[in-house]
């Protein structure tokens, strides 16, 4: 169990980008007639899932354009039931020259053929933030937040949200806040802003200031720079053992950290994965999740977002480590069964997997 703040207008405050996801179906983004239109983020994806799925009460820290778009994205927040009063909003200049709103087009892949995401984000709203676009006395003091969550897409916008990703962690832990981190590692974005190199400089700053840390084991090596011995380049038939000595000199090297949380995917194809995890926290030491065998996959973004939704529940909730991962991969693998970026499940459908429930039909 993980303590946290007791009197709290909020259970948990994200603080990313939130984009308008355009969604070709079944067919390619290339040859694509139409879209559906969903929102998303990897930080907003977390407050989202806590807020439909398991019913707590959370906030974004986020930007838009004050546009059509950035209504609709605006909309589309409120319609997932998370807070958006602190939702900074910018004039738009008719065209977009100086600031925009986020868009990603995501085709999820099917057998031997990928999911293929392209991201139209540069110059974004969210990207320009500063500190002083938010009251950090208000947020996290007179209201106040049990939980601040962000990660290493919001950081790797640009300098100034890595900066902004630093202050808000060390804001929130002088008003008792806890802090979760996942570090999200994208080479695209890293690319046009310092590469690999910079990618490790910010996220080890970042590591240094959080309570708990989600990632994949590329994520840890890549983003952090700890070596995973005994690793090919696809992380293939990686054991157990391996996955905890990686875990243990990532607590050795940030003794701050009270727990850390993996994801273990082994990509079959794109509509087949086996899907695990394991975690460590200081006080239960070692946990290791069931392994969900070729689980069927209908959209996979989203997936690790809800692992770590489900994850941080447990821990607001007094569960057990071992039991908040099993929810956490629960979680994930519902929402791994629905379209869009965010999960669509409910809360007795997650505890029902988690505790070893079947897939029948219900009637």
């Amino acid at each position: 169990m993980i303590e946290t703040k007791k009197d709290a207008r909020f259970d948990l405050i994200s603080l990313g980008e939130v984009m308008l996801r355009l969604d070709p179906g079944n067919v390619r983004t290339r040859t694509a007639r139409h879209f559906d239109v969903w929102e998303g983020g990897g930080e907003y994806n977390v407050a989202r899932g806590l807020k439909k799925c398991f019913g707590l009460n959370t906030a974004i820290l986020t930007a838009l354009v004050d546009n059509e778009v950035g209504r609709l994205v605006e909309d589309l927040i409120s319609q997932g039931g998370v807070n958006a009063e602190n939702v900074v909003w910018r004039s738009f200049d008719g065209v977009g020259r100086e600031v925009r709103n986020g868009l990603n087009f995501t085709e999820r892949g099917f057998g031997v053929r990928g999911a293929v995401g392209v991201s139209d984000r540069g110059h974004t709203a969210v990207s320009q933030l500063k500190s002083s676009d938010f009251d950090w006395e208000k947020i996290f003091r007179v209201e106040g937040s049990r939980w601040l969550h962000t990660g290493g897409i919001f950081a790797a916008l640009s300098p100034s949200t890595a900066e902004l990703a630093l202050l808000a962690a060390q804001e929130a832990r002088k008003n008792g806040t806890r802090i979760s981190y996942d570090l999200n590692y994208r080479p695209s974005l890293w690319k046009a802003n310092g590469g690999k190199e910079k990618a490790q400089s910010v996220n080890q700053a970042l590591a240094r200031e959080v309570d708990v840390l989600f990632g994949n084991e590329e994520d840890f090596e890549v983003a952090l720079g700890i070596k995973i011995d005994g690793v090919d380049s696809n992380y293939k038939d990686l054991s157990i053992d391996s996955y905890k000595k990686m875990i243990e000199k990532v607590a050795n090297l940030y003794p701050n950290l009270e727990m850390i949380a993996v994801t273990l995917r082994t990509v079959k194809s794109a509509s087949t994965n086996n899907w695990s995890g394991v975690a460590w926290s200081k006080k239960d030491d070692f946990a290791t999740g069931q392994l969900y065998e070729d689980l069927e996959i209908f959209d996979r973004v989203g997936g690790g977002d809800s692992f770590a939704s489900g994850m941080i529940y447990g821990a607001l909730q007094g569960f057990s480590l071992a039991k908040s991962l099993e929810w956490g991969l629960a979680h994930g693998a519902l929402a791994m069964s629905t379209p869009g970026d965010t999960s669509m499940a409910t809360l007795a459908e997650v505890k029902k997997l988690a505790e070893g429930g079947g897939s029948r039909v219900e009637r």
